[in-house]
């Protein structure tokens, strides 16, 4: 296993009380053989705070920081209040290549084209569709990029929003009433983009009619990186498998509403997963695993111990590349 220097020090802890930050980082990639990404964080709320925007600035969605910080009021969590910024991720089940989209996490991954030798990875929040508007499993790519888009919405879209009171036009411009936001990826499936939004406290809760919402700076970003017929894979896992270090990791979200009896059978799934992983049962502490299961976090727990031979030998690698800078 090849030890980037970059990618060690992305992992180093951060410790106690931080001051609020901006979005989240571009990450460099681990080894193909590691799927750890990121680091917890923590923050201190601040008077005006909500859990909404403490989440946007440390590049997290509603439930995503709601699942980390359970029994705190998310509209009011005090002055001082000690918030978990879940901004470690195992990175999901799928080839490293494009964007990546796991659907019940709520989360984009984009793996960026390696420069100056560094692949690196970066990761989002996003909205996605509700149950009766299922945002779309498969494999497509991205066919084209608008910026200022216009929205042309569907006449069941317009037949829905009419029985509330609120008639949409047919063509709704661009500007700041637009729920596109100022900008769109429009998608290989008919009807389906990525893109932003004028109602950014609604990213990381399932409001779409099957598209996916960004944070306005988010898309800002990623439209500007991305080009025509970079591959877009949509996955569900709730229940990602990672491993670095000698350690297996378990990371659990709530799996989709529509994907009946996959909760019921969480543990025969998990034990498949770690089988394919070549972890063996004995080896797993599933106290843990029901824990997390129970009351999902959304945070990479381990859930076996150490491999020793292993660890040595990652930390040796680790001191040589710290040392000398490669």
């Amino acid at each position: 296993m090849t030890v980037s220097r970059s990618w060690l020090r992305s992992l180093l802890p951060l410790v106690g009380a931080l001051t609020l930050q901006a979005r989240a980082e571009t990450l460099p990639l681990p080894p193909s053989d590691v799927d750890l990404i990121g680091q917890v964080k923590v923050v201190t709320a601040r008077h005006e705070d909500t859990l909404l925007d403490i989440a946007r600035r440390g590049g997290l969605g509603y439930t995503e920081i709601k699942m980390a910080n359970r029994g705190i009021d998310p509209w009011m969590p005090g002055e001082g209040t000690q918030v978990v910024l879940p901004t470690q991720h195992i990175l999901p089940m799928a080839p490293r290549e494009g964007i990546v989209i796991n659907i019940p996490e709520m989360r984009l991954y984009y793996y960026l084209p390696a420069r100056a030798g560094v692949p690196q990875v970066e990761t989002y929040p996003i909205s996605i569709g509700r149950y009766d508007w299922r945002t779309p499993l498969g494999v497509t790519q991205i066919t084209q990029k608008i910026a200022n888009p216009s929205w042309t919405p569907p006449e069941s879209i317009r037949i829905e929003h009419a029985a509330r009171g609120d008639i949409l036009p047919p063509v709704v411009p661009a500007g700041p009433d637009n729920p596109l936001g100022q900008f769109a990826l429009r998608l290989g499936v008919p009807g389906y983009l990525i893109h932003g939004t004028n109602k950014p406290y609604g990213i990381g809760m399932r409001v779409t009619h099957g598209c996916l919402r960004l944070y306005p700076e988010d898309i800002a970003t990623l439209f500007n990186q991305v080009t025509p017929g970079v591959k877009v894979n949509f996955v569900s896992q709730p229940y990602k498998i990672g491993q670095a270090f000698g350690v297996t990791y378990l990371e659990v979200h709530h799996p989709l509403k529509e994907e009946k009896g996959r909760k019921e059978g969480a543990l025969g799934e998990i034990a498949r997963l770690l089988a394919n992983r070549g972890v063996a049962t004995a080896d797993v502490d599933w106290v843990a695993v029901r824990r997390e299961l129970a009351k999902p976090t959304g945070i990479p727990v381990p859930i076996t111990q150490p491999d020793e031979s292993m660890l040595l030998d990652v930390s040796r690698k680790a001191e040589d590349t710290l040392a000398t800078g490669r």
